[in-house]
């Protein structure tokens, strides 16, 4: 599974990355998690409010940050 925390490393931005990384370990699979923040490449995925939650190049959330029981639903699917 690779997923991506999309924004320009705001304290929201960190805070989302935080609760990706602890939603992975509690769920204990397999992830690569990956800050992007370049804005070219934010940009690509069509995404206009930061910070942005990518999974396996799917865009699943934006503009807000998800709680880490919210991230390990998404990873569920």
């Amino acid at each position: 599974m690779n997923i991506k925390v999309l924004g320009m490393g705001c304290c929201n931005c960190v805070k989302l990355y935080e609760n990706a990384q602890e939603a992975v370990k509690e769920l204990g699979i397999e992830a690569t998690i990956e800050k992007v923040e370049d804005m070219a490449k934010i940009m690509e995925y069509g995404v206009m409010r930061t910070p942005a939650l990518i999974v396996d190049e799917k865009v699943v959330v934006q503009g807000r940050i998800p709680k880490k029981d919210e991230i390990k639903e998404l990873l569920k699917k």
